[in-house]
């Protein structure tokens, strides 16, 4: 079962490292896409912010369980607000919008299973 979580980890990781160092830097075709559910610049440098710290938790716990546990539960909070800004565009009744807008769902799930499998082993 350590493996299972080492793998989801590590795969966190990677997928949130790169959008939060693109939110926290301010790339802008990620921003105008932001703003168009009606995130502002500063909300974006927070959230990278807090991916890239979600980035560092993940690697970390590794070693210490519960900053691994933590870091993968702040996840899934900021997935939940994902998938809230998501809806409220209405990017779920958007045929063209609806695969993308379903990431969120999915990083949230796997950010579940990991919050619970790094309690389980630790």
């Amino acid at each position: 079962m350590f493996t299972a979580t080492v793998i989801l980890s590590v795969l966190l990781a990677v997928s949130f490292v790169g959008t939060g160092a693109m939110k926290l830097l301010g790339q802008p075709k990620l921003l105008e896409q932001l703003g168009t559910m009606g995130v502002e610049r500063n909300l974006a440098a927070v959230i990278g912010a807090l991916e890239l710290a979600a980035t560092a938790g993940l690697v970390i716990g590794l070693w210490v369980w519960w900053i691994g546990a933590a870091a993968a539960a702040g996840l899934v909070l900021l997935m939940a607000g994902a998938i809230r800004y998501h809806a409220r565009a209405g990017h779920y009744q958007d045929p063209k919008l609806r695969a993308p807008a379903l990431m969120p769902a999915f990083l949230l799930v796997l950010a579940a299973v990991t919050a619970v499998l790094r309690t389980l082993t630790a």
